[in-house]
């Protein structure tokens, strides 16, 4: 699932294979900008934004995506697939080649082509990235706390408060910091959030380099059920404790999303909360 660690991890590798060079083909597979050519225009570099890929090329145009759930980008040569697939090609939405190199992007919900001076207008929204020169983490405590009422685990997702955190960390902060994810902001002890807040910006930074996340100290190369603590691990048993792994939602009924937590280590929901067991 593509958060923050993933998006740079992403970036960097198309940073490396385009960067200073010369389209010699784009490809925008979505109807608003499927006229758009910037071929000839150097891709002068590709920036991570929170969950936000920002491609500058030269002229003064910025590639926008977004991998949402699904998304992702792969870089290959134009004669090959890309390595470790992506999706068949009814999916691709974007193809842009720089000489012997190619990067397709796939399933991309969000794509846009944007004047660059305007960026702000698709990332001015954002709160301090994790893994971005911008991060300031009394900043993000400030915004995370800023609604004593919210539950813990809808201030980790909103982006506004902080950018690069998805449904894995969020689970996992939760599960590390043995708090219920329903726990509201304002009952949260006075130094939670600012740990919290220290545990994510530790976690992204060591997992931005690799695709296979940790947040368990499971050696490299281990199976996916021991790399992560809590988050889709429903009715195993908790890596700390042995209790058989819970998962409820939370968020509105239309827009209800999943969590994980071990009910023992932490609290579960309570009755008057809208999250749900299961």
């Amino acid at each position: 699932m593509p958060e923050g660690d993933t998006v740079w991890y992403s970036t960097r590798q198309l940073h490396e294979a385009l960067a200073g060079r010369t389209l010699t083909r784009t490809d925008f597979r979505v109807p608003k900008i499927a006229t758009a050519d910037l071929s000839g225009r150097t891709l002068l570099e590709v920036v991570p934004r929170g969950k936000h890929i920002l491609m500058r090329v030269e002229g003064g145009f910025t590639v926008h995506s977004h991998l949402g759930m699904e998304g992702s980008w792969r870089v290959s040569s134009p004669q090959r697939r890309p390595r470790g697939g992506g999706g068949p090609w009814h999916q691709i939405r974007a193809v842009l080649t720089a000489g012997s190199t190619t990067a397709t992007g796939y399933r991309l919900p969000v794509l846009e082509l944007l004047p660059t001076d305007e960026e702000s207008g698709a990332v001015g929204h954002l709160g301090p990235d994790l893994l971005g020169p911008d991060w300031d983490a009394a900043e993000a405590e400030h915004r995370l706390t800023a609604d004593p009422g919210r539950p813990l685990v809808e201030a980790l997702l909103d982006q506004r408060n902080l950018a690069g955190i998805g449904n894995v960390y969020a689970a996992e902060l939760c599960f590390l910091a043995g708090t219920s994810p329903w726990t509201p902001v304002g009952e949260l002890p006075e130094d939670l959030p600012g740990r919290i807040l220290a545990a994510a910006h530790r976690l992204l930074d060591d997992n931005k380099g690799r695709l296979a996340r940790r947040t368990t100290r499971a050696p490299s190369g281990a199976d996916r059920d021991r790399a992560v603590w809590v988050y889709g691990r429903t009715r195993r048993p908790c890596h700390r404790c042995g209790t058989p792994v819970a998962a409820g939602t939370h968020g509105p009924p239309d827009r209800l999303r999943p969590v994980f937590y071990c009910p023992r280590c932490q609290p579960g929901p309570r009755r008057d909360e809208q999250g749900t067991r299961r």
